[in-house]
């Protein structure tokens, strides 16, 4: 007997796995994932899922670039669909929106380990090759807990990454006098951010 598909999009798009795959990508724009990344992330098999992208690479919407050595995965912002699958999978209702800042729940489970000594965390899409940092994270180090937590996620992401640890004093006095480092990190896109001291918002 054939299992149906669970959801009104699952039944939309004709497999489990592709809807999940829509939704990560359109849910982050911009947002590259290696294949491994992918199916800790949808929790779904890995056969399932390179079937999956080569399907959506086939239809153009979605795009693949390597670095070192691994390939990563992200929307095709340019295929005449894009918007509207942005509209479809990057609903946010307004109270929602309003209660806390937008982060994913691959950076919600990896905040945890330090809870008690963040106080802020800017993620960006750096692309390769550009300049700039991946993750500024604004919270006391002085025991090296954050050094330690940025290694471990660093590994975990499995690419080298541009990060900054910055007190919340320097943080907040470098953003009252505009300062050009924190100027060019906010000038860049911005995927995520863990903010449960509202230091980040103007």
């Amino acid at each position: 007997m054939v299992k149906e598909n669970n959801t009104p999009v699952e039944k939309l798009f004709g497999s489990k796995t592709r809807a999940k795959l829509l939704n990560l990508f359109f849910e982050n724009p911009g947002k590259s994932f290696y294949v491994r990344e992918i199916t800790r992330v949808i929790d779904e098999q890995i056969n399932s899922v390179r079937r999956e992208l080569s399907n959506l690479e086939n239809i153009g919407v979605v795009k693949n670039e390597t670095y070192d050595n691994k390939v990563y995965y992200s929307a095709n912002m340019k295929h005449v669909y894009a918007h509207a699958l942005s509209e479809m999978f990057n609903a946010r209702t307004i109270e929602a929106s309003e209660k806390e800042p937008k982060r994913t729940n691959v950076w919600e489970e990896l905040v945890k380990p330090v809870k008690l000594y963040l106080k802020g965390l800017i993620v960006t899409n750096r692309l390769p090759g550009q300049e700039g940092i991946d993750i500024l994270i604004i919270g006391n180090d002085k025991t090296k807990k954050l050094t330690h937590w940025a290694e471990v996620v660093e590994k975990k992401m499995g690419k080298p990454l541009n990060y900054v640890i910055m007190s919340p004093d320097d943080y907040t006095y470098r953003k009252s006098v505009r300062d050009r480092f924190l100027m060019e990190v906010m000038e860049m896109e911005i995927t995520d951010t863990y903010d449960p001291e509202r230091l980040i918002a103007e």
